[in-house]
């Protein structure tokens, strides 16, 4: 709770820089979506906004990046964002509150990033190599963070005991200060960046992090109670949308895929989006179904409980409301 209330003061900087997703129909149901960070990671809601699928269900979609799950969650509590894009553990921290957040589509099912080195060994790394070593995890109190935290203590490697796990460096500046820190050894990094780096010799992948760790409720769509109440049938079209971009990425090729994903990722050449796809479909990270399941749940739980962020076990009907889910994937 003490998470929500610090975030709550964050809540004006979710106006943030609006992303040119997409330019939806004037004339449609408004939903303001507010994204954790902009990720290929996300890439069948970045297909379904460039392939106009929200616009063909009559949704005008506008795209916000909030930085951080706590700040999405602080823009769901505080009205100024309908849908948010986010760690599920937002939900679990503002479970408590009046009207809270409730996860009703999941989109993601590991972790999407990717264990990056200084040195060549991706022939010869043992998660053990970590042993005396800096790697930079992400944020503390975040699933990366977390599920980084939980792979690592499973070998044996324990922050300030035996290696270094460092929480203190925002997600946007991991890659800059893994390459200017000679003290970090490693980092995690979601493609395309991690790939990217590969590339040009300024790091090497050693691991995929969601493959180690298993599935784990990564990233879903969450909403307050009474907007999926009062605004069902807009809900649930968003999701019909976000599905419909999933089977897009399904059936196409990694090609394809790139060029739908192009005016979401200015900058970024369509190559480089091929690659980041076929990085994750190989790592299956995209979820077939937005059904949520307790088992899944259990493991965020885990993961969470594991890093001293989660006392006792959440209630799966506080946190999911699958409702919608299960409508759209029982025709």
């Amino acid at each position: 709770m003490k998470k929500i209330v610090c975030a709550a003061f964050a809540a004006m900087l979710v106006a943030a820089a609006a992303l040119p997703a997409f330019a939806g129909c004037s004339d449609g149901t408004r939903v303001r979506l507010c994204e954790v960070t902009h990720s290929v990671f996300y890439a069948p809601l970045y297909v379904a906004l460039n392939n106009g699928y929200f616009a063909d269900r009559g949704l005008d979609v506008t795209l916000t990046n909030a930085g951080g799950t706590d700040k999405v969650t602080a823009a769901l509590v505080s009205g100024s964002a309908d849908i948010g894009l986010m760690g599920p553990e937002g939900v679990i921290y503002a479970s408590e509150m009046n009207d809270a957040p409730v996860v009703f589509g999941q989109l993601t099912k590991r972790d999407g990033s990717f264990l990056v080195s200084k040195k060549d060994e991706a022939d010869t790394f043992e998660w053990s190599d970590l042993e005396g070593k800096q790697v930079l995890a992400g944020r503390v109190g975040g699933v990366p963070a977390m599920t980084m935290q939980y792979i690592m203590n499973g070998y044996g490697l324990y922050d300030g005991v035996n290696c270094t796990i460092n929480t203190e460096v925002a997600f946007n500046m991991m890659g800059s200060v893994f390459e200017a820190d000679d003290d970090v050894d490693y980092t995690t990094l979601f493609e395309p960046t991690a790939s990217e780096f590969e590339a040009t010799g300024r790091g090497y992948i050693v691991a995929s992090v969601g493959a180690e760790s298993g599935e784990v409720p990564y990233t879903a769509f969450c909403a307050k109670r009474s907007y999926l109440s009062e605004q069902r049938g807009t809900a649930k079209a968003f999701l019909e949308a976000v599905r419909e971009g999933y089977e897009f990425m399904r059936d196409a090729d990694s090609a394809e895929v790139a060029k739908a994903l192009a005016p979401s990722f200015d900058g970024t050449s369509e190559e480089s989006l091929a690659v980041a796809v076929e990085s994750y479909l190989k790592i299956d990270a995209w979820c077939s179904t937005p059904v949520m399941t307790e088992e899944s749940l259990a493991r965020l739980a885990d993961i969470m409980k594991n890093a001293g962020e989660l006392d006792g076990e959440p209630k799966f009907s506080d946190i999911v409301d699958n409702s919608l889910a299960e409508e759209i994937t029982s025709k």
